[in-house]
């Protein structure tokens, strides 16, 4: 199974679900602005991409300065992403044991060629 958290307004989530569509997937679907993932699913997530959580923050957020100023452990990092999800980057895709953040869109293909 397939789950990928986007934000609706985004184009490349929408072409990431496109292709995933495309290729026979029916990934379940996050829009993680309006459900945003928890601490500990923030934090599988990102174990599954090999990053530390401050890694899938977007920077060019105006509230990321901040946020940034203030977390100071990876669970300072997990609590802020989940209470402000917009600072999560998007779109993220995974499976069971692996995940993308997919932007580019071709980025998805690391997810679906292993």
């Amino acid at each position: 199974m397939i789950t990928a958290w986007i934000n609706p307004k985004c184009g490349t989530c929408q072409k990431v679900l496109a292709a995933l569509r495309a290729k026979g997937h029916d990934p379940i679907v996050v829009e993680y602005l309006k459900t945003p993932p928890s601490a500990a699913e923030i934090d599988a997530v990102c174990r599954k991409l090999g990053v530390e959580p401050q890694a899938i923050a977007r920077q060019k957020e105006p509230i990321y300065p901040a946020i940034a100023a203030r977390c100071k452990t990876r669970q300072d990092w997990l609590r802020a992403l989940h209470e402000n999800p917009v600072l999560i980057e998007r779109p993220i895709v995974f499976t069971a044991d692996r995940a993308v953040i997919a932007r580019p869109p071709e980025k998805l293909n690391d997810l679906l060629t292993q």
